[in-house]
């Protein structure tokens, strides 16, 4: 039986390894178990360093005082606290918090929560459209912003396309329109250079399981000067300087930690490497007819590729290329039977958004991988014209 292939790195990642003995080493009673909140004993003297060394590894990943970090489950949370949080604890300090800016392009993690948001009656939103290119135009923003504006949600680097945004540029412009800015950089971060001083964000969302480390943990970068006033949205014991209430796992900690230690020391090195893969498969692609690539054409992670199949229908694309774990979008909409809201919003017509392929390359992608999809891709593509002529 054929291995399949996994090309799908922008959706998740495995474990990497050595992040697995590290997290296995705080799960049994010769490790490092016990509580950090514990402060009576050595066992949870010894998790709190853990968990205050894993706190260490992932500010410096993004350019942080490790005091900035604040532990959640994932981006999903981190996103939901970032927004709501700033516009509950504007409206809870009196001042007006009536509008928030975001794109139509963003994770359902942004979208959705600002959709609750304005569900509730708490804030009114504009969601900007990107460019051709996929990329959101800081002028847009700056037309956006009202008096009365206290937040702008934008993504770092798009999780269907790829497509990094200039968020220093759009922080500029939301800062002298007297605005937060929050980024969801779940897939930025491992796999390009973040520096959060340097973008000049407020909030800053990632994922653990986004660069090789486990699912379910997460943080958000909370700006110190100055800080943002944001409201928690999990009580009970004031854990994470009162941001996020709740016992704090361990052994998932460290593994995101591990991770970015890892990934710290590999980012240069494995974005060359990436990046040539990527041009190299997607100069084999281009060389078939019909086949276009969607979002920046350099503005784009290292691993990622997003491609249209014109005259090829979609779900027969997919089904034959079984052999190789592709998406033809994000996991979370997956799903879904409906063409990609993000490739929509580039312009693209339904037919070329339902028949379009996410490529994505990871730590553990190889040439001989990338050599037996392109000529696979390219029987399917010739056999599935040659049925529907």
């Amino acid at each position: 039986m054929t291995q399949t292939v996994y090309l799908d790195y922008l959706s998740t990642t495995p474990v990497d390894p050595r992040v697995a003995e590290a997290m296995g080493r705080c799960l049994t009673l010769d490790g490092t178990f016990g509580n950090p909140a514990s402060r009576s004993h050595r066992f949870g003297w010894e998790a709190e360093m853990a968990v205050e060394a894993a706190r260490s590894d992932v500010a410096a990943l993004i350019g942080a005082d490790l005091r900035e970090i604040v532990w959640t489950s994932g981006a999903t949370e981190s996103d939901n606290l970032a927004i709501k949080g700033v516009v509950e604890a504007v409206r809870a300090g009196g001042a007006s918090c009536a509008h928030v800016v975001t794109s139509k392009i963003e994770h359902k993690a942004v979208l959705d929560t600002v959709a609750a948001l304005e569900a509730a009656g708490l804030t009114e939103a504009t969601y900007l459209a990107p460019d051709s290119d996929g990329r959101i135009n800081p002028d847009e923003v700056r037309a956006a912003l009202r008096p009365d504006t206290c937040l702008v949600s934008i993504m770092h680097a798009n999780n269907e396309i790829g497509t990094v945004n200039d968020i220093a540029a759009i922080a500029a412009v939301a800062h002298e329109g007297g605005a937060l800015l929050h980024v969801d950089a779940a897939q930025s971060v491992g796999k390009i250079p973040v520096d959060v001083r340097a973008l000049d964000v407020d909030l800053l969302s990632l994922s653990a399981h986004k660069f090789y480390g486990p699912k379910g943990m997460g943080a958000l970068f909370v700006r110190r000067h100055p800080r943002p006033r944001l409201m928690a949205q999990i009580h009970g014991g004031g854990h994470e300087r009162g941001y996020r209430s709740g016992t704090l796992a361990t052994h998932q900690i460290v593994g995101i930690g591990t991770a970015a230690a890892i990934a710290a020391e590999a980012l240069q090195h494995e974005g060359q490497r990436l990046s040539s893969l990527r041009d190299a498969l997607w100069a084999a692609l281009a060389s078939i007819d019909g086949v276009t690539l969607n979002g920046h054409p350099s503005e784009r992670l290292p691993g990622a590729l997003n491609v249209s199949v014109a005259d090829v229908e979609g779900e027969a694309l997919l089904l034959s290329l079984s052999d190789f774990a592709l998406s033809t979008g994000s996991a979370c909409t997956s799903a879904s039977l409906e063409p990609s809201y993000v490739l929509r919003a580039l312009g693209l017509p339904d037919a070329l958004a339902h028949s379009s392929l996410r490529i994505s390359l990871g730590r553990f992608t190889q040439d001989d991988d990338l050599h037996r999809f392109a000529v696979r891709f390219a029987e399917v593509v010739a056999r599935l014209r040659r049925e529907t002529a």
